[in-house]
């Protein structure tokens, strides 16, 4: 467990951009909290990015003619309802929506300019996310219409956003949500693509990463009632499974020089550790919650679902991490006309790999050592930096 006093510790430096944080000295030790008689508490899951690439359109369109169900041909329902069992259960289900929508029919579009279809959120919104990061390298994509079709699409299925706008108006209001009375607020920042930067008139559409405007966020969110505020964040490398230094040092500012109480990273497509600072759980990269790379690497398809339980005591929260492993199975490539081989993966499915180990049925050996290796691979990953043992970080088990 973690205890966060839930305000800006109000420090006097101040530092402008994420390219002039210095790493900064040791802090000191978590302030010990007592309970809290009748105090509130809540839940929350949080997964990896979101990045629909076109073999999972494909995909779509395959479970739709099984299922007869979707919108335009397109069903994501059953690639996404491994989750269910898991997201459903947190009082605050928070997705990252990587990359633009597009409308209904297409057309769309894979790596490096996305346009995915928007059916994906309606299978978001089933299977219990509540609200979305949107603040990525790929926002701007598709220019301005792009960011102003997502975000109304999120709206239309009831999923709550922040990262992005539609007006320079939009873009100071703050996602506050109410969960089990307690109002918690949601902020998301990203670097900007350097191939699609947001023009200059436009600055607002994308919160780029920068010190002082997370610090004045957080003061806003406070200022509205906020008692809880959670950050998503799109930093770090490409396929390192490691934090680099300016994630390290970010992270140890924003432990230093705010009140945040959670920060969700993301971008690096792989798992990253998740590691307490200065009494703040940081979740460095939760990997892809789905995503089907054009040459997949084994960590691409392999993500993890943060649980973060929030009790409220005397002095604020103390938070629980706990962590659950996921795999986006992906088919062998075959001939056309050829069949797959025996006992060979089907569709594109996200994988609960817990679950399945639990209840492996029939699977073959082959399977479920893709299983196991996940689940050990990604366990080392998250622990890399010493979560386990006094910071007390462990497997989710959903019990009966």
């Amino acid at each position: 467990m973690t205890f966060r006093k839930s305000l800006p510790k109000g420090r006097s430096l101040a530092i402008p951009a994420v390219v002039a944080v210095f790493a900064a000295g040791c802090a000191p030790g978590p302030v010990e909290s007592q309970s809290k008689p009748g105090g509130r508490s809540f839940t929350v899951a949080a997964a990896g990015d979101v990045l629909i690439h076109p073999e999972l359109v494909d995909q779509a369109a395959k479970d739709a003619e099984k299922t007869g169900e979707g919108e335009a041909g397109l069903d994501f329902g059953p690639m996404l309802a491994g989750l269910k069992p898991v997201i459903s259960k947190a009082d605050l289900g928070i997705c990252h929506m990587e990359t633009p929508v597009g409308e209904p029919e297409g057309p769309f579009e894979g790596y490096p300019e996305f346009l995915v279809p928007p059916q994906v959120l309606t299978a978001l919104k089933d299977v219990g996310y509540d609200t979305c990061s949107t603040a990525s390298n790929h926002t701007f994509d598709h220019g301005f219409k792009g960011v102003k079709r997502t975000l109304d699409a999120l709206d239309e299925v009831g999923l709550g956003h922040t990262g992005s706008a539609r007006t320079a108006e939009e873009a100071e209001q703050i996602n506050i949500r109410e969960v089990n009375g307690v109002k918690v607020a949601h902020l998301s920042y990203s670097w900007e693509s350097f191939v699609h930067p947001t023009p200059e008139k436009q600055r607002w559409v994308l919160n780029r990463t920068d010190t002082s405007k997370i610090r004045k966020a957080e003061a806003r969110a406070r200022a509205k009632g906020a008692e809880a505020v959670i950050l998503s964040i799109h930093w770090g490398a490409e396929y390192y499974n490691e934090p680099g230094t300016a994630q390290l040092r970010l992270a140890q500012w924003l432990t230093e020089e705010t009140g945040i109480d959670l920060v969700i990273g993301h971008h690096a497509h792989v798992v990253q550790p998740i590691q307490k600072v200065n009494g703040t759980w940081i979740a460095y990269s939760l990997g892809n919650q789905v995503a089907r790379h054009s040459s997949p690497a084994g960590i691409t398809e392999e993500g993890a679902i943060g649980w973060f339980e929030f009790r409220e005591t005397t002095d604020g929260w103390d938070v629980t991490a706990r962590y659950r492993t996921t795999l986006v199975d992906i088919p062998p490539e075959v001939a056309p006309g050829e069949k797959l081989p025996e006992g060979a993966v089907e569709d594109h499915r996200v994988v609960d790999v817990r679950q399945v180990l639990g209840q492996p049925g029939e699977l073959s050996e082959d399977r479920l050592a893709r299983y196991r290796l996940a689940a050990d691979r990604t366990r080392g990953f998250l622990f890399n930096r010493g979560a386990p043992g006094g910071d007390g970080l462990a497997e989710l088990s959903l019990g009966k």
